[in-house]
């Protein structure tokens, strides 16, 4: 069973608080996310970290019910 949007935002809001998640469904079957993340946790990593610390909120989900995420992330500015 895919996850949902909702699902999905609120384990990364959970895990980063502050963060503020933006879901857009790529291929209309509500597996296949782009995930437009922005919080203050973020701030001085590398995009690889950044990147990590989204999958570690979704607690090892991605290739199960997280079919696939494409990611953007960023500090606030």
């Amino acid at each position: 069973m895919p996850m949902a949007a909702e699902d999905i935002v609120s384990m990364i809001e959970t895990a980063l608080p502050g963060a503020t998640v933006e879901m857009r469904d790529l291929a209309g079957d509500n597996d296949h996310w782009a995930a437009k993340v922005t919080a203050p946790q973020f701030a001085g990593l590398s995009r690889v970290q950044q990147h990590k610390l989204v999958y570690e909120a979704l607690g090892g989900r991605m290739g199960g019910e997280l079919h696939a995420l494409q990611l953007t992330t960023q500090a606030p500015t």
